[in-house]
């Protein structure tokens, strides 16, 4: 894998391309993330396991939040260039509302012209290096950028729930920021494309994963995570990571 920054044009939109090429066949367990992202694949197919239905992609894909994770397969001699955008970044590049887009894997299609996808394949196509492939992408969505200014009020929560590694009632985090629940979540929503609550669960389980292999008992593994029920505890860690606790840290990859 390798990772491309953007240009100064799309930095406050976007945190970086990645670039996933694949040899031979490949299987990545992809957990929830904060992030919203365009995928532009050049070579092979890719389809992804979520909830036990499997889905072929399309060549041209973008993929909301989710709170459940995924096995992305990567056949053989694939390619692909993936558009990891900042939180509310997608926002200034599609009309539709973020929030809609909520465990979906949606063709971009729905979203631009097919005349003007296909011209990108053809230009994706015509590039002889990432770089260049990465450049076609990068214009591509300078062209269709709508310049917006950021919600300082949703990235003051933003910075909130991540530094309470997101536990946290939003309730509370709402009237700290002087506004009503429903104002907060419709406003969150919109810039973020999930509920608060949401983005916190997420928030909290990265931030648990993300120790690796942990050794402490379960009941406290669950108390450390905000957790006061241990069922509901394993329940909610499967669905994030497909896995149970055990299972997970004794060696599962993930991104």
């Amino acid at each position: 894998m390798r990772l491309i920054q953007p240009g100064i044009v799309l930095n406050p939109y976007i945190e970086t391309f990645m670039i996933v090429e694949s040899e031979e066949d490949m299987v990545n367990r992809i957990l929830p993330d904060t992030a919203i992202v365009m995928a532009f694949r050049f070579k092979g197919n890719v389809d992804i396991t979520q909830e036990n239905n499997k889905i072929l992609l399309s060549a041209q894909t973008l993929t909301g939040l989710s709170k459940y994770a995924r096995l992305i397969h990567y056949e053989e001699q694939s390619g692909n260039i993936l558009v990891r955008f900042r939180q509310g970044g997608a926002a200034a590049f599609v009309k539709q509302p973020v929030h809609e887009l909520f465990n979906t894997h949606t063709p971009l299609d729905n979203f631009f012209s097919s005349s003007e996808l296909e011209l990108i394949s053809e230009q994706i196509d015509a590039a002889t290096t990432i770089e260049a492939k990465v450049e076609v992408i990068a214009s591509f969505l300078q062209s269709k950028l709508i310049p917006q200014k950021p919600d300082l009020l949703v990235e003051r929560a933003i910075h909130q729930i991540k530094a309470s590694g997101g536990i946290l009632k939003i309730k509370q985090l709402a009237a700290s920021l002087y506004i009503s629940h429903d104002a907060f979540e419709k406003r969150f929503r919109k810039a973020v494309g999930s509920s608060p609550k949401q983005y916190a669960a997420t928030v909290r389980m990265r931030a648990l994963v993300n120790q690796g292999f942990v050794t402490e008992p379960l009941t406290e593994l669950a108390l450390n995570a905000g957790f006061f029920d241990q069922s509901h505890f394993i329940k909610e860690f499967k669905r994030f990571t497909g896995q149970t606790p055990s299972d997970f840290f004794s060696g599962s990859s993930f991104f």
